[in-house]
């Protein structure tokens, strides 16, 4: 098979990197591109990869043994064969990978910063972290904050080029909604159970709104290895009456749906998709300022944006909506208007191919003259 554009993975699991690639091999001219991607940890059960291959991409498993160095050789033979004219690292530990095997065939390698750029460095270890932080030295970063925090480090360890394309999404998939919410108020929680995402400011805020003899639901949508804190949490602050952790879904638009606003309290992001599919369901968020939230959310306009740490703010920001219907309204709207003009995914694929013209690659079929 003839292949121009190799993406290389770390996983295809629930996650939003995951998403972000399967968009993006949604709108591309798979007849023109020919994409294909590369699992560094391949597991069969793992929901993008049936999803993928439904676009008809191609999917090639690196190594099952745990060893880097055979997954690193089990890369080079899969791009050995494809021969690639792009190899594209869509996680952040697989940007040396994807250095190292595009150099060795002469295909342009491209890395990718899909969170906050200290924080992916950090996580990956002393010398990997950087490593991977520095090479590829063209990198797509998800998120303007992560950019300009790399750019401003003065750091050795950062890529020469930095481009930036904010996650899309497909609008069409989320339908808007604004009827009248009726039955249970819920509150939505969307993201994976990883520590990073802090659902324990979330359970506090609603430990602290309960107070107020407010009814409502809390319901969290995601799996991970936090879910047993989670849980105990929840028994600790009082709460299993009113918080329901959902696990894995893939129904998110109608769970967003029944749900009166998002609330979001990561430490550390990117361009986190579920905001945007909030937003796109013409549901209000309110979110913590890490990452292109600012960006993404208008605060008091499509949402609340709450600094870091201010709990006080976070729990008045959600108590304004749940006792404010006509406001949830109002700013779902809102919400709703910015995901149609700015979060299509026609755009992803478009500045992805750009950053891949600006990045080396060499090629007659790129958007707007860059080649």
């Amino acid at each position: 098979m003839k292949c121009r554009l190799l993406y290389v993975v770390g996983q295809l699991r629930s996650g939003g990197s995951e998403r972000q690639l399967f968009y993006l091999l949604q709108s591309l001219d798979l007849e023109r591109y020919q994409p294909a991607v590369a699992i560094w940890n391949f597991r069969e059960e793992d929901p993008y990869v049936q999803a993928i291959r439904d676009l008809h991409v191609p999917l090639y498993p690196c190594s099952v043994k745990p060893s880097r160095f055979e997954k690193l050789a089990a890369l080079y033979g899969i791009a050995k064969r494809l021969q690639p004219e792009v190899i594209h690292s869509y996680s952040f530990f697989t940007n040396l990978a994807a250095f190292y095997v595009s150099k060795r065939i002469g295909a342009i390698p491209i890395g990718s910063v899909r969170g906050d750029f200290v924080f992916d460095a950090q996580g990956s270890g002393l010398v990997f972290g950087r490593l991977s932080a520095r090479w590829p030295r063209a990198q797509i970063y998800n998120s303007r904050n992560a950019a300009k925090n790399a750019q401003e480090s003065k750091r050795f360890f950062v890529p020469k080029e930095i481009f930036v394309v904010r996650n899309g999404l497909d609008v069409k998939r989320f339908p808007e909604s604004f009827k009248p919410f009726s039955g249970e108020t819920i509150i939505l929680g969307i993201g994976s159970l990883f520590a990073v995402k802090r659902w324990d400011k979330l359970l506090r805020a609603a430990a602290d709104i309960k107070k107020n003899d407010l009814e409502f639901k809390l319901q969290i949508a995601g799996e991970g290895p936090f879910r047993g804190e989670l849980e105990q949490q929840t028994q600790e602050l009082g709460l299993t009456s009113c918080v329901e952790i959902l696990g894995h879904r893939e129904d998110i638009p109608a769970l967003i749906s029944h749900a009166r606003f998002l609330v979001h309290t990561a430490d550390t992001e990117g361009c986190p998709n579920a905001i945007m599919e909030a937003m796109a369901c013409g549901r209000p968020v309110v979110a913590m300022d890490a990452g292109d939230i600012p960006f993404l959310v208008d605060d008091g306009k499509t949402g609340f944006v709450v600094r870091q740490g201010d709990h006080l703010m976070l729990v008045q920001q959600m108590l304004k909506l749940l006792q404010s219907h006509s406001l949830c309204v109002k700013m779902g709207a809102a919400a709703r208007e910015k995901a149609e003009r700015e979060f299509g995914i026609e755009r992803l694929a478009k500045e992805t191919l750009e950053a891949y013209g600006k990045g080396g690659w060499k090629n007659d079929t790129l958007p707007n003259g860059h080649r």
